[in-house]
């Protein structure tokens, strides 16, 4: 006994998803730049529509890429229309690998044969090379700026060391050096020449000193404390001499400073002059060190931050490198996901499907063209013999005029003359052409070699 069992109910809502999923597995297959109609296995679909995933994805990240390059070409001033840019980045790659992967190498060698090694021909170097030199080119200029962006901390503080460097050197070797040993120079002077000034202004403030206490010795003495032990200050006497030694004292503190006035006005107009220089030397160093630190800043461009990256990696393989690098390969890889596994299916179901076909419209298109030529062929043919048989009957009118002549030329001279008339020459028949044939026969024949 066969028991039968009711078809499965199938519900409204898994129509739509089943629908769904069919439109985007179409949908991934014409990202992919193939035939949907023409993937006849599951394999396929599967095959085709992961290369489709892959140039989506790969959209994004060429996007992306792009992007951080405009970015970095400006200097990182993050310019709105760099994401105009990186789409059309995008798309550019995107073309070329749907053109290496909906490209099928069909052979149109033996259309007629049906030979399975026949239908396609052997995959070329120069088309894959070429893509993958491509991802290399696209690894250096898409994938370091999306690296610079990654490690951009540890950039930055790269570069404020390296700058850091950048001027100390400066300071020390270039024009700020020159600047600064002058303006020391100058200010050695100025402290020479104050020097000076001080040293007898320190004279005379010693010379007043040593009258002050000269002066405090003649007071104390005079009050009987000092050395003589008498009061009063006689003339000649030991406080009068104080007094006298303090007053010559005072005299030469005055002269001293009378001299250091002097020297001090005396050095006035080159103190001037030393002092506008020096200004000028502080507004020049000024002005180089600002120039030196903008020009340094401006060093943290993409080459810059390119060579402070590799510096990193070089020096922290282990922390940062072996990152840096596995990311890098990631981004190639799925840079060449698609055309990868274009060229681990050549010889798929699909490819062959569409060689038959492609080859089947070949060999038709083939077998019409000859056909055509050799219609045209038999049609130039009939043509000259319709022209060669329209040229022999003309030969034969012109004939049949020359005898019309001669016979109305002779009825002419018999019935002048009476004279009998002589035998006339048979006139010769118009018969077919030999090399012309019938029209109705030349058009059968034609049929039916156009229909053979």
């Amino acid at each position: 006994m066969v028991r039968v069992y009711p078809d499965p109910v199938v519900s409204p809502a898994s129509h739509a998803v089943m629908g769904k999923t069919r439109l985007m597995r179409r949908l991934l297959l014409r990202i992919a730049n193939v035939n949907p109609d023409s993937v006849t296995t599951h394999s396929d679909r599967v095959l085709y529509g992961s290369i489709g995933v892959f140039i989506l994805l790969y959209f994004v990240y060429a996007t992306a890429g792009g992007a951080a390059f405009v970015d970095a070409s400006a200097n990182y001033t993050h310019p709105w229309w760099q994401w105009l840019i990186g789409p059309l980045v995008a798309f550019g790659v995107i073309a070329y690998d749907r053109a290496v992967v909906g490209r099928v190498a069909i052979n149109y060698n033996r259309l007629e044969s049906a030979d399975p090694d026949d239908l396609l021909r052997h995959p070329t170097l120069g088309l894959y090379a070429g893509r993958v030199c491509m991802a290399l080119l696209f690894a250096v200029i898409i994938t370091e700026p999306l690296m610079l962006a990654r490690y951009q901390g540890e950039i930055d503080a790269r570069l404020n060391e390296v700058h850091n460097q950048q001027i100390s050197q400066i300071e020390e070797n270039g024009a700020i050096a020159t600047y600064d040993a002058r303006l020391q120079e100058l200010k050695k002077q100025s402290e020479s020449e104050d020097g000076a000034v001080q040293a007898l202004n320190r004279r005379a403030a010693e010379k007043r000193s040593d009258a002050r206490k000269l002066y405090a010795q003649a007071l104390a003495d005079s009050e009987g404390d000092g050395v003589s032990r008498k009061a009063g200050c006689p003339a000649g006497g030991f406080c009068d001499t104080l007094v006298e030694r303090s007053r010559g004292l005072d005299v030469e503190a005055a002269r001293l400073d009378k001299q250091a006035a002097a020297l001090q006005k005396t050095q006035e107009a080159a103190r001037t002059a030393r002092t506008a220089e020096e200004t000028d030397l502080t507004a020049k160093i000024n002005e180089q060190r600002t120039a030196n630190a903008n020009a340094i800043r401006a060093d943290a461009g993409f080459g810059a931050r390119t060579k402070a990256m590799w510096y990193l990696v070089s020096t922290d393989f282990w922390g940062i490198g072996v990152f840096y690098v596995g990311i890098a390969l990631l981004l190639v890889a799925l840079d060449c996901a698609a055309v990868g596994l274009k060229v681990v299916s050549h010889g798929n179901a699909y490819e062959r499907t569409e060689a038959r076909i492609a080859r089947g419209h070949e060999h038709e298109a083939t077998i019409g063209y000859e056909q055509g030529l050799r219609d045209a062929r038999r049609f130039v043919e009939a043509t000259s013999r319709v022209m060669a048989e329209s040229i022999g009957k003309a030969s034969r009118d012109h004939d049949l005029n020359d005898i019309a002549l001669e016979r109305a030329r002779t009825r002419l001279f018999e019935t002048v003359t009476h004279a009998p008339l002589p035998p006339l020459p048979p006139i010769p028949l118009i018969e077919r052409h030999p090399a012309a044939t019938r029209r109705d026969t030349l058009r059968a024949e034609v049929g039916s070699q156009r229909f053979e």
